[in-house]
């Protein structure tokens, strides 16, 4: 691994502005951990001996961040740095932030209040990596480990027990025995967490390459805390030969085949909410799930606005999780109507879903369930590259349009715009200003 850094220019103009005052500067944290495995850096995050105000003189302009808990932002060309003053956090009360921050001059100390190993390593050009708690050594093992004792670091910040399965997610790394059973442990404390903050978590570790470390959350007692829908999953069989897994291990494996979108990986995750509450089980002792789609939908709806979810994405992905299971033969006609019923900007989105969920099923009529998928792929295509109707927005005639024609103004115009598609979607064909007043006439 690589453990000389390239600073970027204004990361490096920023660190030798402050040391040439007399002060200590490193970048710290997650620009330090992602240089040394070769990622490119989202942000970088400059820790200095320099108190808030010390810091301010020496730049022309900076804002302040959070200058109560040491950080400002160091404006250059338009970029922001956040600069942060070495500090001890004071007591947590509410699982989250520290009372009181003490600032002090000890780099050392500064990083012992960070969460996990890999993100309490500084650089700088004169002293190289500074790595006091084998942060290398654990990116080189790969895993994740608390900084010092972990029940104390989660007690502290509930959010980091997330976070490190987050951070194993995003880079294939296993967690350390003491961390996961300090994470067990306290995972009850993240209800003191906000939603807002649960949900960004929740998202990245969803489109992360590992989406099925999941279940480690699970095992540990942390799903319980925010998903508990998703626990009620892990414990529904599925006694049918379509399934070879229980719900929820289909749901993992669902989100392991769909790519890494958040609207599909949520989705995923939501598909099959509504399975437990409606399974029954016939007198062969083949489970169903009749309808679970409409239940999904609701279940789905209620945990996106728990998780203080926008509304564009409250719509898009509660509606696909409503269609998840729409089937139909390959036929034109059925690909327009589907279109029609899901909308054009979410057929293709329902496809993906649809192959997704049928590549986490067991292999029973597999074969068939694809070529049926792959049929239908190719007329979506064949209808999309002609531009055919599917919706009143494509339709050659308008309310006016039928009102020239003589209509009286009312709700019967958006009854027989109506009517009008239906025909378009059988017979596209159909679909211009002429034949449509001529069907009108009739």
């Amino acid at each position: 691994m690589n453990k000389k850094i390239i600073l970027p220019q204004k990361v490096d103009y920023i660190i030798t502005t402050l040391q040439k005052r007399g002060f200590e500067a490193y970048a710290v944290g997650g620009c330090v951990r992602d240089s040394i495995l070769g990622r490119s850096p989202k942000d970088w995050d400059i820790t200095t001996s320099a108190m808030p105000k010390e810091a301010k003189t020496l730049f022309e302009k900076t804002f302040d961040t959070g200058i109560e808990h040491g950080t400002i932002t160091v404006l250059l060309g338009g970029e922001g740095f956040e600069v942060t003053t070495y500090r001890i956090d004071g007591k947590y009360e509410d699982n989250r932030h520290p009372k009181e921050v003490i600032f002090t001059r000890s780099l050392k100390e500064d990083l012992l209040r960070r969460d996990f190993t890999i993100n309490a390593m500084a650089y700088n050009e004169n002293s190289g990596l500074v790595d006091i708690f084998g942060g290398v050594e654990d990116l080189e093992k790969g895993i994740i480990r608390c900084v010092g004792d972990a029940s104390e670091r989660f007690g502290e910040d509930a959010l980091r027990i997330l976070r490190g399965i987050r951070f194993a997610a995003q880079l294939g790394f296993i967690i350390d025995k003491e961390t996961q059973e300090g994470m067990k442990e306290l995972a009850p404390t993240l209800k003191y967490i906000s939603a807002e903050r649960i949900q960004a978590e929740l998202v990245k570790m969803l489109v992360s390459d590992r989406p099925e470390l999941l279940r480690n959350a699970y095992e540990l007692g942390v799903t319980k805390q925010f998903l508990p829908e998703f626990d009620c999953l892990m414990k529904t069989e599925q006694e049918t030969p379509h399934h070879m897994y229980n719900v929820g291990e289909h749901t993992l494996h669902a989100l392991q085949h769909v790519r890494a979108d958040k609207l599909l990986r949520l989705t995923m995750l939501l598909h099959d909410m509504g399975k437990p509450a409606l399974k029954t089980v016939d007198e062969t002792g083949r489970a169903h799930f009749k309808k679970h789609a409409f239940e999904s939908e609701r279940i789905s709806k209620n945990i996106l606005k728990r998780l203080k979810f926008d509304n564009d994405t409250l719509h898009k992905v509660s509606r696909l999780v409503l269609y998840h299971d729409y089937r139909m033969p390959a036929a034109a006609k059925n690909v327009r109507r589907a279109m029609n019923k899901i909308g054009e900007d979410l057929f293709p989105y329902y496809m993906e879903v649809r192959r997704a969920d049928v590549m986490a099923q067991s292999m029973y009529k597999r074969e068939e369930k694809l070529k049926n998928l792959d049929e239908i792929e190719s007329i979506y295509q064949k209808i999309a590259a002609a531009g055919q109707c599917v919706s009143l927005k494509d339709l050659a005639v308008t309310g006016s349009d039928l009102i020239q024609a003589g209509m009286k103004p009312g709700k019967e115009i958006g009854d027989k715009l109506k009517e009008l598609l239906e025909l378009v979607i059988e017979e596209p064909e159909q679909n211009t200003k002429e034949k449509l007043l001529e069907q009108l006439q009739q």
